[in-house]
């Protein structure tokens, strides 16, 4: 248990924080789900719109240390080639 002033501010900050970065993982997953729903339904054209919306959300999530640099890396290029293999 927090019993200095510094030790409960930072309490403070970390439940602050902890709540930011939960809605940032959060959107990141809604953007992957759309592009994903998009590919299931064989739509190319919406699939790829999607993607490029998620695109930049999903490296704010990487230059905000949400998200690892090489797992961002691996689930674009994973949609990537999804989306290229729609005929």
């Amino acid at each position: 248990m927090a019993n200095t002033q510094n030790a409960k501010k930072r309490d403070r900050q970390v439940e602050r924080r902890t709540a930011v970065n939960v809605a940032r993982v959060g959107r990141i997953r809604t953007f992957i789900k759309k592009v994903e729903a998009a590919i299931e339904a064989g739509e190319k054209s919406a699939a790829q719109e999607a993607f490029k919306v998620a695109m930049p959300v999903l490296q704010a999530g990487v230059s905000k240390g949400v998200v690892h640099k090489n797992t961002a890396s691996r689930k674009l290029s994973r949609l990537s080639t999804r989306i290229k293999a729609l005929a």
